[in-house]
């Protein structure tokens, strides 16, 4: 179309028609912007497509990544509400052949931990080429919320719990423990510890204290991957 345009504007130039002839130029122009654009909108076109294959990409694997994380910090609620539940009832322990006998189990509930290691290569894959790939505003508020600030409040309430195991039940439990098997139970020389004021009663109290704080981080947690999750399925829906 362009060599027509041309072939025409080089005979009305040669014939001195030069109205045709810019009229003629002013086409040709015309033709090559049209091209241009045409080749820009391509190009656009392409490049979000792009975008937006990284994006779903991307998003799906947190999804994945965002379930896994949900299995675990569930699998912690379980224990830290046991661990709740069961320290009241020590520290409110009533001298029964019962109560005596389920002691060590209710201990087993209050020495242990479950670490969280939260599953982040993807969202970090993703922040290093920009948030703003993803184009949902919220979804995109509620991700970096997540990852860079509620996850490490997580990590260290659970790891609080842990410090406590390691460095105040671990000594205590040396002096008293006459036999155990972990996460199962733990029989002690006197049953009467927690019941009057000693270490053994503060650490139990501490310990309670941390595995609550501990509890409310991991069930906020939670309820942000619930709204993560449905928001994530219907952008991946799109």
């Amino acid at each position: 179309m362009i060599k027509f345009f041309r072939k025409i504007r080089q005979k009305t130039l040669s014939e001195n028609k030069f109205g045709k002839y810019l009229t003629y130029a002013f086409g040709e122009i015309i033709l090559v912007v049209i091209g241009i654009l045409i080749a820009l909108s391509i190009n656009n076109w392409n490049e979000e497509k792009k975008d937006k294959d990284f994006e779903n990409e991307m998003l799906a694997q947190i999804q994945e990544n965002l379930a896994n994380d949900k299995k675990t910090l569930k699998k912690i609620k379980i224990i830290f509400n046991n661990a709740i539940s069961s320290s009241n009832k020590i520290l409110e322990l009533k001298k029964t052949e019962e109560n005596i006998d389920s002691l060590k189990y209710w201990l087993a509930d209050i020495i242990q931990f479950e670490r969280f290691q939260p599953i982040t290569n993807s969202y970090e894959t993703l922040k290093s080429k920009g948030l703003d790939k993803v184009s949902n505003k919220e979804l995109r508020m509620l991700l970096g919320a997540y990852y860079d600030d509620e996850i490490n409040h997580v990590i260290k309430s659970v790891g609080d719990v842990e410090y406590s195991f390691n460095n105040d039940w671990i000594p205590v439990m040396k002096e008293i423990i006459v036999d155990f098997k972990f996460q199962d139970y733990i029989i002690v020389s006197d049953p009467n510890i927690f019941n009057q004021p000693s270490t053994a009663r503060n650490i139990l109290t501490l310990n309670k204290d941390n595995y609550r704080g501990g509890l409310n981080q991991v069930i906020s947690a939670i309820n942000s991957i619930d709204k993560l999750e449905k928001i994530l399925e219907k952008t991946l829906k799109k």
